[in-house]
């Protein structure tokens, strides 16, 4: 009898030239040598903003799929208290202004929303990416930054808060335990929108530095 490898690591091992081409993007540099330009950054934060709203209430709907109550409180908790952080830094930077919502952005949320028929561990690989690539690509950018007179230091600061990876290792776990007990068929569909949701990550920050208006 082989040892089945868990499913994280799998989907990883399918990603990973998705997380290094997000390290290559100019935005992660620029952030992380302090030289983004500030409407770049404003643009990226203000989308995330608007991608949270929706993200949230993914999460909030896997929780009420969920039949082992304590991931069902775990998730619920990422969709309140999880996003606490992130609000805060939020309103470090983003204006009272209020603007619409990119092709991108409704592109990323639309996919995760369409999520919410299939099995509940597709749904919640599809969440994944969030937690994961962007805990990775965070930690990576404080291991590179120049944080002195960095305007964005705070922000790239708040990767070093140990409840970020707490949740994201908890997140991890809820889906590789979903994936122990689903068919052949619903473990490649897991990786398959994982992936999916990994290319989105990437196209967020890119498309951050390099805007895709709406055109008409």
């Amino acid at each position: 009898m082989t040892d089945t490898p868990k499913w994280s690591q799998e989907a990883w091992n399918a990603s990973l030239p998705v997380y290094e081409a997000i390290l290559r993007l100019p935005f992660i540099t620029e952030l992380a040598d302090g030289t983004l330009d500030p409407a770049v950054f404003r643009r990226y934060i203000e989308q995330d903003n608007l991608y949270i709203t929706q993200y949230s209430r993914v999460l909030a709907h896997i929780a009420s799929r969920l039949d082992n109550i304590d991931d069902m409180d775990t998730f619920l908790k990422f969709a309140g208290d999880g996003v606490a952080m992130e609000k805060v830094l939020h309103s470090m930077y983003v204006s009272d202004g209020t603007c619409e919502m990119s092709p991108t952005c409704l592109f990323y949320t639309s996919l995760l929303k369409a999520q919410a028929m299939e099995p509940v561990a597709v749904e919640a690989a599809a969440i994944l990416p969030c937690f994961w690539i962007y805990l990775a690509v965070g930690k990576h950018i404080l291991s590179i930054a120049k944080l002195d007179d960095n305007p964005y230091a705070d922000w790239i600061r708040a990767y070093s808060d140990p409840a970020f990876d707490q949740a994201t290792e908890k997140a991890i776990a809820i889906c590789d335990r979903l994936a122990e007990t689903a068919d052949m068929e619903t473990r490649s569909r897991m990786t398959d929108i994982y992936l999916k949701a990994s290319r989105m990550e990437w196209l967020f920050w890119e498309s951050a530095y390099s805007p895709r208006p709406w055109e008409v």
